[in-house]
């Protein structure tokens, strides 16, 4: 077991530490990240760190999941599987068995009744908004909020934005990194798989999501927001201003004035808004 404090610009320290997740079908490794100021009316944050299904690890995870922390909740960022060694759905189902297991143990880190949420950046952002789309399907556990930054939605990479970044259908890192997750592309079909085809949206967790001008996610991100919305789903939705250097500003330390401490302020507010009164 390792630790480190952060010593951010903010007042609030934040430590971490890490562990193994005892989940099924399999164990997941994990990073808690604890703030200063924990009371019992802190929120509970799973994690799921960045990259594009193939790539991405605690370490890329931190500064997201050190933000996820400042804005007040303990963080559980999760290390998932990775393709093309695991695909969907079994990427999928050990993160719900993550899921699960973070809920039944929760009053480790928190109170029993803290809001729970689930959170992740790009490909973790993907699973982050499935999981959110499983509880509601499968009756539980109960979901305060998702919290989705840059999340990969749409397979198709059609749209203008990444379009804009040189990006497309082939020959990038989102193209290779949904190749190897989904294996054919008849997964994709799947609402889990990639949540902007999904056709059922109501009865979804309230959720935040957040990009950027010049985020090549940005028009999936918009195109999920807004069909969220037609859903009756809560949104709340933020694009930073350029240039923010996004998505590669989710590994770089967080700093005052930054997108992610930007970011940091609208995970506050979407905590206050959405915590049980």
């Amino acid at each position: 077991m390792s630790a480190q404090t952060a010593t951010l610009d903010r007042p609030i320290a934040v430590t971490w530490r890490d562990e193994v997740i005892a989940a099924k079908p399999v164990p997941l490794a994990a990073r808690v990240f604890i703030p200063a100021e924990l009371n019992r009316n802190t929120a509970f944050v799973m994690h799921l760190h960045g990259g594009t299904f193939n790539e991405g690890s605690l370490a890329s995870g931190e500064a997201v999941a050190t933000i996820l922390a400042r804005a007040g909740a303990a963080v559980v960022s999760v290390d998932y599987p990775l393709a093309p060694m695991h695909r969907f759905p079994d990427v999928l189902e050990a993160v719900f068995g993550g899921l699960l297991a973070l809920y039944k143990a929760r009053s480790r880190w928190v109170s029993k009744s803290a809001p729970f949420y689930v959170a992740g950046e790009e490909a973790g952002g993907n699973l982050a908004a499935a999981l959110a789309m499983m509880v509601r399907d499968r009756q539980g556990p109960p979901l305060a909020g998702q919290i989705l930054l840059s999340p990969m939605l749409d397979s198709c990479l059609g749209t203008y934005s990444l379009r804009e970044a040189d990006a497309g259908p082939v020959g990038c890192r989102w193209a290779d990194g949904w190749h190897d997750y989904l294996g054919s592309p008849d997964k994709a079909a799947h609402p889990y798989a990639a949540p902007l085809n999904a056709s059922r949206l109501a009865g979804l967790a309230p959720a935040l999501l957040i990009t950027a001008e010049d985020d090549p996610l940005r028009d999936e991100c918009a195109s999920y927001a807004c069909r969220l919305q037609e859903a009756g789903v809560a949104v709340s939705r933020y694009v930073q201003t350029a240039p923010s250097h996004w998505p590669g500003a989710y590994a770089e330390a967080p700093k005052e004035g930054s997108c992610l401490c930007l970011a940091c302020d609208h995970v506050t507010e979407f905590f206050k808004s959405t915590a049980p009164s």
